[in-house]
């Protein structure tokens, strides 16, 4: 797997995600300040709301420029069967069934799923219960997992 094909997906998608809370935190900002928006009563609250809109899609705006910052701060790495899990490693899973998953552990971003070389690759960051599991362990290491009161396997396979 190209992990520097990887590794550009991830900025591009990361700054796709900031752009789109740029626009709506626009959007809100122009809703907020439109002359329709004053209030014509006391009972009229949409102008209110939409400034608490406005204020929240700006924070958005700022979460995500930090998101950006930190991920841009990370060096493609190599990692190999040797190795030890940590921060820019994409590992490949199996479970007790055998099913397998591509999982990059990254600084932001967890949940974010990609698509590259026709695989499924989903971030994780180290303070999910699975990144948390996954730090320092190698090739061959068995992960258990307690959540929603399953306890769950997993084999790590191979390291990138």
């Amino acid at each position: 797997m190209d992990k520097q094909l990887l590794h550009e997906k991830i900025i591009l998608a990361l700054e796709t995600i900031h752009q789109s809370a740029i626009n709506a935190a626009r959007q809100a900002h122009v809703t907020a300040t439109d002359k329709e928006s004053i209030a014509e009563n006391k009972y009229d609250t949409f102008g209110l709301e939409a400034s608490y809109l406005a204020h929240g899609q700006a924070k958005r705006v700022a979460e995500y420029e930090v998101d950006l910052a930190n991920y841009l701060n990370i060096t493609v790495s190599k990692f190999d069967n040797d190795s030890k899990i940590a921060i820019g490693a994409l590992v490949h899973l199996a479970d007790a069934k055998g099913a397998a998953q591509c999982l990059f552990l990254s600084p932001v971003a967890g949940g974010l799923k990609l698509r590259v070389d026709d695989k499924e690759i989903t971030l994780i960051t180290p303070s999910s219960p699975l990144g948390a599991a996954l730090i320092n362990r190698s090739v061959g290491d068995e992960v258990e997992l307690s959540l929603a009161g399953q306890t769950k396997m997993y084999d790590i396979m191979a390291i990138y």
